[in-house]
C-alpha cells in the first residue's frame, strides 16, 4: 500500500536561505533513491540535493526562486517497499515542435511579465547593465541561462548598441576578439566546468579591482623535512604530514604577528578577525576549490593533516558541502604536487592576501666555509595594497620562512 512521505531539505551547512534555480523533476514522475530533486545556488556554489528514496512525486511544495534553508518542505512522495524504477531522464533534448521537428525556439518573456532567472543570473545581468526582462530564456520552461545572457551581450556588440551599459571595471576596454578559430584549423567546443563558470567570473573582478602585488621569500625546510618523515615514520597508522600542514600552522603564527592580513575591507573600514580559518586550495577534475581549516590556530598538526586529506578527497569526488568552502581569512595556494618556481595566485577576495607555493628542491647554500645541499621551499605572496605594504608584506614572508627553517620557533 502506497504512503505519503513528507521530502526536506537536509543538512546543507550553515547556509540558510538560499535560492531554488531549478526543480528538475514534475508531479507524476517516478523517482529512485539518490535521483536530484532540487538545485540550489549560493554565491559559491550551487548543490544538487538528492531524494533519500524511491517513489512517484505526489505534490511540490516550492517553486524556482523560492529560498530554502534546512528542514524546507520540498515535496510529498508516495513511497511503496518495491518501487525503485528511476525517474525520467533530467537532460532529455528541447521538445521538438509537431510539423518542423526542429527544438522550439527560446521562450521571450512578454512585456511585463517577471523573468524566469535565478537570483545569481539576475546578479550577472545587473553587473552587465542589462535588462533581463528582453532576454529570451533557452532553460526548461524559458528559464534564463547565464549563457542567454552572455549571448545577448555579444549580439548587442556586435550590433553596435550604443546603449548596452558596460561593467564600470571594464569602461573604455576594447571589445573582445571575436575570431573564427576553425578557419584555421581543427577545433573542439568543451563546455566550461560547473566550478569554472561559478569561480570565473568572481576570478576576474578580484584581478581587476584590487591592486595586486606579488613578493617572493624562500625557506630552507630541510631540517623540517627530516622532522616530517620521522613523525610519519614513528606513527605510519595516522595521517601523514605534508609540508602543507606545517605551512598552515607557520601562516597561523604570521597572521597572529601582522594581523592586518588577516583582515577584510568593508568601505573606510578594516574588519579585523579575532579568528584564523586558512583556506587550502585543492585540485579537483573539473577545477580549483578551497576547502577550509576552522580554527586553525587550536588545531595540531595530524589534525589538520587528516582533515585537509579528508576535504580534499571530497572535493575531488564532488561530495564537500559549501559550508566547508566559507569563512576563510587566508588561503594557501600550493603546487608543490605539480611544479614549479614560483607564481602569483589571485586574491580571494575579501581577504587581503594569498600565499603561493611550489615545489621544494634542492639548492647549493653558502655557510660561510663551503655550499651545502639544503632542500629550499619558494614561497609567494599576493597582497591588497589598499590594505598593506612592501614593508609588511616582506616581513610576513620572512616570518613565514622563519617559521619553516625551524619549527621549534612556534613553541617559544
Amino acid at each position: 500500500m502506497a504512503q505519503t512521505i513528507d521530502i526536506h531539505v537536509p543538512d546543507i551547512g550553515d547556509f540558510s536561505d538560499v535560492p531554488v534555480v531549478e526543480i528538475p523533476v514534475s508531479v507524476g514522475d517516478v523517482i529512485a533513491a539518490e535521483d536530484i530533486i532540487l538545485i540550489v545556488e549560493s554565491d559559491k556554489a550551487t548543490l544538487d540535493i538528492p531524494s533519500p528514496q524511491a517513489g512517484r512525486i505526489a505534490a511540490i511544495e516550492l517553486a524556482e526562486g523560492t529560498k530554502v534553508s534546512q528542514g524546507t518542505l520540498i515535496l510529498r512522495l508516495e513511497s511503496e517497499g518495491s518501487m525503485i524504477t528511476p525517474a525520467p531522464s533530467k537532460h532529455a533534448p528541447a521538445p521538438l515542435a509537431p510539423e518542423t521537428k526542429a527544438p522550439l525556439p527560446p521562450q521571450m518573456h512578454e512585456t511585463g511579465a517577471p523573468a524566469h532567472a535565478s537570483p545569481s543570473v539576475r546578479k550577472f545581468a545587473r553587473s552587465l547593465g542589462v535588462a533581463i526582462a528582453g532576454i529570451a530564456g533557452t532553460g526548461p520552461k524559458g528559464r534564463i541561462l547565464r549563457e542567454d545572457v552572455e549571448a545577448f551581450v555579444k549580439a548587442e556588440l556586435t550590433k553596435g548598441a550604443e546603449t548596452l551599459a558596460a561593467p564600470s571595471a571594464t569602461a573604455g576596454l576594447p571589445d573582445w576578439p571575436q575570431v573564427d578559430f576553425a578557419k584555421f584549423g581543427p577545433v573542439d567546443r568543451q563546455p566550461l566546468s560547473r566550478i569554472a563558470k561559478l569561480s570565473g567570473p568572481a576570478l576576474a573582478r578580484n584581478a581587476l579591482i584590487i591592486p595586486h602585488v606579488c613578493n617572493f621569500d624562500a625557506a630552507d625546510v630541510t631540517d623540517l623535512e627530516t622532522f616530517r618523515k620521522t613523525l610519519n615514520a614513528e606513527a605510519s597508522d595516522a595521517a601523514k604530514l605534508t609540508m602543507l600542514a606545517f605551512t598552515v600552522k607557520a601562516v597561523v603564527s604570521a597572521l597572529k604577528a601582522f594581523p592586518k592580513f588577516n583582515a577584510s575591507l568593508d568601505g573606510d573600514s578594516l574588519v579585523m578577525k579575532r579568528y584564523w580559518n586558512i583556506g587550502v586550495a585543492a585540485d579537483t577534475p573539473d577545477g580549483l576549490v578551497v576547502p577550509v581549516i576552522r580554527q586553525a590556530d587550536q588545531k595540531g598538526l595530524r589534525e589538520i593533516a587528516a582533515e585537509m586529506a579528508d576535504l580534499a578527497s571530497a572535493a575531488r569526488t564532488g561530495k564537500i558541502k559549501p559550508s566547508d568552502m566559507q569563512g576563510a581569512t587566508f588561503t594557501i595556494s600550493s603546487l608543490g604536487g605539480v611544479g614549479g618556481t614560483g607564481f602569483t595566485p589571485i586574491i580571494n577576495a575579501p581577504e587581503v592576501a594569498i600565499l603561493g607555493m611550489t615545489r621544494a628542491a634542492i639548492q647549493p647554500v653558502w655557510d660561510g666555509a663551503q655550499f651545502l645541499p639544503r632542500l629550499i621551499q619558494p614561497l609567494s605572496l599576493s597582497w591588497d595594497h589598499r590594505v598593506v605594504d612592501g614593508v609588511l608584506a616582506a616581513r610576513f614572508l620572512a616570518h613565514v620562512s622563519t617559521i619553516l627553517g625551524d619549527f621549534r620557533r612556534l613553541s617559544v
